[in-house]
């Protein structure tokens, strides 16, 4: 295969992309970085609710840095109803990525009685099988928070078995594995579970955990792994799958072929050059004036970092309860990996999740953009095109460590002599 063609949903600001097919763009040399592989993004989907010009601030951002050819800026599930009606083309592609939110993906009716698996209307994983289904790529590479492995509580593992059952239905052999970037090297603490999807492919499970793309990619010592079928029918996993379990059934690690499922815990087995904060802050000479911490506000700051065990009145209700939260390192320290990012990272008021560093002499600071942009392995300056700082920090805070996607695409090169 000389060329991956790649089709990247949810894009945001392009984060599989560069880690997948990395940069080269002679006219921005700053933002230069590798690719994994042979892989070629020709179409792009980001779209943020309601459709608003002043929300698409992440699209102009992914024009900014690769071109209008490949994004289309429109509803995704508009997209792929034009497609589907012949009156929009979605070019062929080899491979579809992206990352999508934890959400209720409940079933609403088995396909017996249904022209198709039917979801919630809005829930982002029906228009990823949609895309799936219309245009069957070789290869997938999803992206979600950890908790989707053992969400909703009342059903522990119900959400991921879904997912799981549709994905069989299509074909698709499956790895997983719950990645901290940290482990791997990257300067921020990012718990993230990465879906790698095959279509066909080899069929032994216990090759597939111990050998397959995802521990190539992440390599690790393994647990011994736990064995159990989920439903093949998508209905049937929202109804009955997790049903009186206190735990998930599904690990860190895992893989899944025509609904059997192996899946374990990992210890982390990586040797390679480990990043921190400090590695990726700019001089304090560089950092704006509002970015610096007033010193009247410090004691708020240290109150919201703090613990606390208080009594609080549900505003709504009148009812009076105990609120209560461990202490947070104030300022951050510089000399670990970083916490993980979060959207509400700009703006200048005080807050439990921003970060704070102490500057050499003595002040305090907020973390600048272009800090941000590298702690998600961006290079600095990538969300500058016109953003405010809280956009900057929204699209940061939603976007992914860039190397952990760089790794699966070396894997998979390396796996099946892909040049």
């Amino acid at each position: 295969m000389s060329e991956i063609k790649v089709a990247e949903l949810f894009a945001g600001v392009g984060g599989f992309r560069l880690g997948l097919e990395g940069y080269g763009n002679p006219l921005q040399p700053q933002f230069d970085m590798p690719a994994a592989g042979p892989f070629k993004t020709i179409w792009a989907n980001q779209w943020e609710p309601p459709g608003t010009e002043s929300k698409q601030f992440a699209a102009r951002c992914y024009i900014a840095r690769f071109g209008d050819g490949e994004l289309v800026n429109d509803d995704i599930n508009k997209v792929l109803d034009e497609y589907a009606a012949g009156e929009r083309d979605i070019p062929d592609v080899d491979m579809v990525v992206g990352g999508f939110p934890c959400q209720d993906y409940s079933v609403a009716r088995p396909l017996s009685q249904s022209s198709g698996i039917e979801g919630k209307k809005g829930v982002l994983w029906w228009d990823i099988y949609r895309f799936l289904e219309l245009k069957k790529p070789r290869y997938a590479i999803f992206e979600n928070v950890d908790r989707l492995l053992k969400s909703p509580a009342r059903q522990r593992g119900r959400d991921f078995a879904i997912i799981l059952s549709c994905l069989a239905s299509l074909g698709y052999r499956v790895e997983w594995r719950v990645v901290n970037s940290a482990e791997y090297g990257a300067p921020q603490r990012r718990k993230r579970v990465y879906i790698y999807c095959e279509f066909g492919g080899n069929d032994d499970l216990l090759l597939r955990l111990e050998d397959g793309v995802m521990a190539k990619a992440f390599p690790a010592v393994i647990d011994r792994p736990d064995l159990f079928d989920i439903p093949k029918e998508p209905y049937v996993a929202s109804e009955e799958f997790g049903m009186g379990d206190k735990v998930s059934k599904f690990k860190a690690a895992g893989a899944m072929i025509d609904g059997h499922v192996l899946t374990c815990g990992f210890t982390e087995e990586y040797h390679g050059a480990r990043r921190v904060l400090a590695d990726v802050l700019v001089d304090d000479s560089r950092v704006p004036g509002e970015f610096f911490i007033d010193p009247e506000s410090t004691a708020r700051w240290e109150y919201l970092k703090g613990s606390k065990r208080e009594e609080r009145i549900d505003k709504k209700t009148g009812f009076t309860y105990t609120y209560s939260e461990g202490s947070m390192s104030f300022p951050d320290p510089t000399d670990k990996p970083s916490r993980t990012l979060l959207t509400g990272e700009g703006g200048t008021g005080p807050s439990r999740f921003k970060h704070v560093i102490r500057c050499a002499d003595g002040r305090l600071r907020r973390l600048v953009p272009d800090e941000l942009d590298m702690l998600q392995g961006f290079p600095a300056g990538w969300t500058d095109t016109g953003m405010t700082d809280g956009q900057r920090a929204f699209c940061m805070g939603n976007a992914l460590v860039t190397s952990v996607p760089h790794r699966i695409g070396l894997a998979m090169c390396e796996a099946y002599g892909i040049e």
